[in-house]
């Protein structure tokens, strides 16, 4: 589109998460008017770490943000999938994106801050929770709880993995439970008990359970997770520390003892939720992104990177499409088959032999010789 085009596109963004900041920061810098409306009345982002890819990191670096997140992240050079017991399965180095080779790994809550806080003020408006949304081709008519309404050119469902408007407009379909459940807890290093020795992301696999220890030098701790098999699909359950032990039984003794360890009350648990993948995420003037659109689970660690992704790839499209029609066909198409394969091979199990299934192409070199 037309710089003069651009500029006088007004844009609604539904969600101030990991997408939907994301997206009005790529799409601002397109010089088009951009409001983000989010339910909350406060951004309070619980939970525990993440890995930011070189490509997510090399995105930053188009937007002139890459330093407000490189200061509040750990550089990581490779990571490492281990036995229960901790013997070596794999080790490899996160794949490379151009010159950035390294993933960035940060605390949930320091990522959404960082995010928000290179936006312009005043561009995110807390306490509007979506009721309704009505595309009208050229444009979009957004209705809040209030009764407040938004008109745009162009809206953007970022609302996550509950997405209201995924639900009025695109599919029915509620979130899938995985048959899992998810411990989240951030410690101090001095608790992880010798287990954290350098940046790198470390995952143990064994009966049905991963652990994963993920460092975040920068403040001194680390996320620690453990996701286990658990039929029951309570979104936000209440658990005690029995619960947790067992799901880890047969574990390292250090991995044993860190659970031990855990205050109750710093755990986040969770249900562990995906959705199906959704066949259209875009009308004329409405389109999907980050959750809202590919919901997955975490064992790729994909989630938040994807959701980035997404708004570059939907700042790219508005420029090189000819209007916002031809430009969310071109952001679908480029978006949708990656964000599909992810999906599926994050469904899939996590057993010794499946490793080269969910990492396609990263087995080690040795175990790929002998085959």
């Amino acid at each position: 589109m037309q710089l003069s085009d651009l500029k006088n596109l007004k844009i609604a963004v539904v969600g101030a998460g990991y997408g939907g900041a994301a997206a009005a920061k790529a799409l601002s810098l397109l010089g088009a008017r951009v409001d983000v409306y989010e339910q909350a009345t406060r951004i309070r982002e619980v939970g525990a770490g993440i890995g930011l890819r070189p490509s997510t990191m090399n995105r930053f670096r188009e937007w002139g943000i890459f330093d407000a997140i490189a200061k509040v992240s750990s550089p990581s050079e490779y990571f490492e999938i281990l036995t229960a017991t901790g013997d070596p399965i794999m080790k490899e180095p996160w794949p490379a994106d151009g010159e950035q080779t390294h993933t960035h790994l940060i605390h949930r809550g320091d990522f959404i801050e960082a995010l928000l806080g290179v936006l312009p003020e005043g561009m995110v408006h807390l306490g509007h929770k979506l009721e309704a949304v009505e595309d009208k081709g050229d444009r979009s008519v957004l209705t809040f709880a209030d009764g407040r309404t938004v008109e745009a050119d162009l809206v953007v469902g970022a609302d996550g993995i509950k997405s209201v408007v995924r639900d009025r407009l695109f599919s029915d379909q509620g979130p899938v439970f995985s048959g899992e459940r998810a411990y989240r807890a951030v410690i101090s290093v001095d608790d992880a008990h010798g287990m954290v020795v350098d940046d790198n992301l470390r995952m143990y696999i064994g009966k049905g359970t991963k652990i994963y220890l993920l460092p975040l030098r920068h403040r001194g701790q680390v996320s620690f997770d453990i996701t286990a098999l658990c039929p029951d699909p309570t979104w936000n359950p209440q658990v005690t520390r029995e619960d947790m032990l067992r799901t880890v039984e047969g574990f390292d003794e250090r991995l044993v003892s860190i659970t031990r360890g855990l205050d109750l009350d710093t755990v986040n648990v969770r249900g562990v939720y995906d959705i199906d993948p959704v066949d259209t995420w875009h009308s004329d003037s409405v389109v999907l992104l980050g959750d809202a659109a590919h919901s997955m689970l975490h064992h790729q660690g994909q989630g938040a990177n994807s959701a980035i992704e997404d708004g570059g790839a939907l700042a790219d499209a508005l420029r090189e499409a000819d209007s916002v029609k031809e430009a969310l066909a071109l952001y679908q198409a480029t978006r949708k088959p990656v964000t599909d394969k992810l999906q599926g091979i994050s469904r899939q199990g996590w057993s010794e032999d499946e490793i080269d299934e969910v990492f396609p192409g990263q087995k080690p070199a040795a175990a790929a010789a002998q085959e």
